[in-house]
């Protein structure tokens, strides 16, 4: 297949922090590819170099690559970056309440932002109502008039699909799509995002912190820890075999690998400060395979016999 977008050795700087530091990442035409790390790994940042939106925090990138089909994203002008995004680069944001206008009715969001990308005032409104019946809102002609606080989360997060999906992107990134949405809207919102991927024949981008979710949609998992990439494959090979000890840790501390009535598992310590990280694997200080080698050099991304790549000394020929 080919690579619909590729990231080579990202670096972004915001002041004098560094969120991230080395991420390699691609997607190929037509796929999924999860995203996972806890709080502070770098995924929302990545989401932010993908769409164009990095300089709204003030950062930039100092290195690296980062393409699609075959396009310089980081050499566009923003005028360049607002034409791709909406219409080859679909985006859902967290938190969908704080991205929806709280005092303007969603029919006239949807069919504004339609109109910006192409649609003629007399279809506006009917290819809007279509819109919302595709991801799943029953009365489209009700949820029109309605405000973005009188719709449940689980509606917000179905808006927030339609207006990504306005331009028919070839690429839909989405940042934290199910956090704060209970069990069974979680499962419903993926189904439609199973579906629209169908019908729109597009890749996504889904980040989370959840292995679940993950698992549920993506072919291909990338792990992230303090702005890198440290394991990326086949999800199901790479949940099935971790070769990275942070994504064992992720494993060990699902709800689902704990007996009943014992404490979960959690994994001891804290992730470092983007300003001031360790020398050598960012992890060292919480693994418990930990050995001299990894607090004085950042491993390499290296395969492993599961088919993934992973960044540890473990996996490096002559270093465990």
């Amino acid at each position: 297949m080919t690579d619909l977008l590729a990231l080579s050795n990202i670096h972004v700087s915001i002041g004098d922090v560094e969120p991230l530091a080395g991420v390699d990442l691609h997607i190929e035409e037509g796929t999924c590819l999860g995203v996972v790390g806890e709080t502070g790994s770098g995924k929302s940042m990545t989401c932010r170099v993908i769409t164009g939106l990095l300089g709204r925090l003030g950062g930039r990138v100092t290195q690296g690559s980062a393409t699609f089909i075959g396009r310089d994203l980081i050499a566009m002008s923003e005028r360049e970056r607002r034409a791709l995004r909406g219409r080859e680069i679909g985006f859902v944001p967290q938190a969908s309440l704080g991205s929806l206008d709280p005092i303007m009715r969603v029919g006239k969001q949807i069919t504004e932002t339609g109109r910006t990308l192409g649609w003629s005032p007399e279809s506006a409104t009917e290819r809007g109502h279509e819109l919302l019946r595709q991801v799943r809102l029953d009365n489209p002609e009700q949820v029109f008039r309605l405000y973005p606080h009188e719709l449940s989360g689980g509606m917000r997060q179905r808006v927030m699909i339609a207006l990504a999906l306005i331009g028919s992107p070839r690429l839909l990134v989405l940042d934290e799509a199910t956090t704060a949405l209970d069990v069974t809207v979680q499962q419903e919102i993926l189904d439609l995002l199973a579906e629209v991927r169908a019908q729109y024949k597009m890749s996504i981008l889904l980040v989370s912190h959840d292995l679940g979710v993950v698992e549920s949609i993506a072919e291909r998992v990338a792990i992230m820890y303090s702005g890198r990439v440290v394991e990326v494959g086949e999800t199901a090979a790479v949940l099935a075999k971790p070769s990275h000890p942070y994504t064992q840790a992720l494993l060990d501390a699902r709800p689902e690998n704990s007996k009943a009535g014992e404490l979960l598992a959690a994994i001891e310590g804290v992730p470092p400060s983007l300003a001031n990280r360790p020398p050598g694997c960012s992890f060292s200080p919480r693994c418990l395979a930990v050995m001299p080698t990894c607090r004085e050099k950042v491993p390499p991304m290296v395969p492993t016999r599961t088919g993934s790549e992973a960044a540890c000394w473990l996996r490096v020929p002559g270093e465990a």
